[in-house]
């Protein structure tokens, strides 16, 4: 199905809160609500109210903050957790309940028929105190989960005709995008609720099984900023993000808010203690940095040659690596230009021979490479005596090589 109807239920303030460097205080969890709802997400879900005092506290305050997205709370399929998050005013509930045989066995100890029970009697019971609140049930490890036990789960919740949305959950990253595609056309054809993908990162395969749900006919995605969460994560905003930029990009352009995205990824690496990873999805360090010469080439006459994204969509500009054996006269010429200098192709090309001898046997900084420019601009390198020396250090070079 296309993908132009979906809603991200952002779950940094409840997957994050897993993250071993996080511990939000009120105040960053407010702060980190209000930057998540300017970017845009549609849902903004919560640390169960039962997890501690402080959860509690913070959930009924975020929940009547004036933001313009939902606020979810995630509980266990009890009938205590689900009173109290009823109690905090939440928007919506999110139920969920392990159907493995490594969590039946290993953690709550139900068996099918009991989890069965149970989510009937908590969902109706939730559906009864508040008849338009948005309410989800998940199974947990649902992809470690025979495909029979869950399909009767889903059939006997999709019976009482109480919730507004299943989920399925990649809970320890064991998913492949197949595997996805196939889990959710189950479960599309067994319900016309909505449908939710929680998918961990473990595997590498978070964001590529995130696109997979979606085009089986999910309809909400859990991300994180960063995918921070427990162990590797889940699936990153930034990378869901990008990825259907990729494929919609006015889309994408117009449904959030995209000049917002670096600041959100600055607040949470600055109140989790980590630094954005160089080459994290848009807005890491090297996300739209060109190096290769034939690159520079390319992207100086038309960015789209090497760019899926556009980094001025986000608020970004692309950089040009020039100070490097690998450099072109191309990029050295757009630098010129940018310097003020002018200088003619074949004192450029000359320059050019010069950096990369040079960066053959040292680092060099664009500093260097500026101050070069200036020079050979200004006339103080002899032409003639540098191609000689040019031509002695590649002769020095094979002479090392035999």
């Amino acid at each position: 199905m296309p993908i132009n109807d979906f809603a991200i239920i952002e779950s940094t303030l409840r997957e994050g809160e897993q993250f071993v460097g996080a511990d939000f205080s009120t105040d960053d969890k407010i702060e980190i609500a209000h930057s998540l709802a300017n970017f845009g997400v549609e849902y903004i879900e919560l640390t169960s109210p039962c997890a501690s005092p402080t959860s509690l506290t913070d959930c009924t305050l975020i929940s009547n903050l004036d933001i313009n997205a939902k606020v979810l709370t995630h509980i266990r399929c009890h009938m205590e957790d689900a009173k109290v998050a009823l109690d905090t005013g939440v928007d919506g509930i999110d139920v969920v309940i392990g159907t493995s045989s490594y969590l039946r066995d290993f953690s709550h100890g139900k068996s099918i028929q009991e989890i069965i029970d149970l989510a009937q009697t908590v969902l109706t019971y939730i559906r009864e105190q508040n008849p338009t609140i948005e309410l989800r049930f998940s199974t947990e490890d649902s992809f470690r989960s025979t495909k029979d036990d869950l399909t009767n789960v889903y059939q006997a919740v999709e019976q009482l005709a109480v919730v507004n949305r299943f989920g399925v959950a990649d809970t320890v990253g064991i998913a492949t995008p197949n595997s996805v595609y196939e889990l959710v056309t189950t479960l599309r054809n067994i319900t016309d609720a909505d449908i939710e993908f929680h998918g961990h990162n473990d595997t590498g395969c978070a964001i590529a099984n995130s696109h997979s749900a979606l085009t089986a006919g999910a309809t909400h995605i859990d991300t994180t900023v960063l995918g921070i969460g427990e162990r590797n994560g889940i699936t990153p905003l930034e990378g869901l993000i990008a990825r259907l930029y990729a494929i919609e990009p006015d889309y994408i352009r117009n449904k959030y808010d995209l000049h917002q995205l670096h600041e959100l990824n600055q607040l949470v690496a600055d109140k989790v203690e980590i630094e954005i990873p160089f080459n994290h999805y848009i807005t890491g360090l090297t996300a739209f940095t060109h190096k290769a010469g034939i690159h520079a080439k390319a992207i100086l006459n038309n960015p789209e040659t090497y760019e899926i994204l556009n980094p001025n969509d986000f608020g970004l500009t692309r950089y040009i690596s020039i100070a490097h054996k690998l450099t072109g006269w191309n990029a050295l010429q757009d630098r010129a230009s940018q310097l003020g200098i002018k200088m003619d192709p074949k004192t450029l090309k000359a320059v050019t021979h010069h950096i990369k001898a040079m960066a053959d046997h040292k680092r060099i900084t664009l500093s260097d490479v500026d101050e070069l420019l200036h020079q050979w601009a200004d006339n103080n390198y002899n032409l003639d005596k540098t191609e000689d020396s040019s031509k002695e250090t590649n002769n020095r070079n094979k002479q090392k090589q035999n």
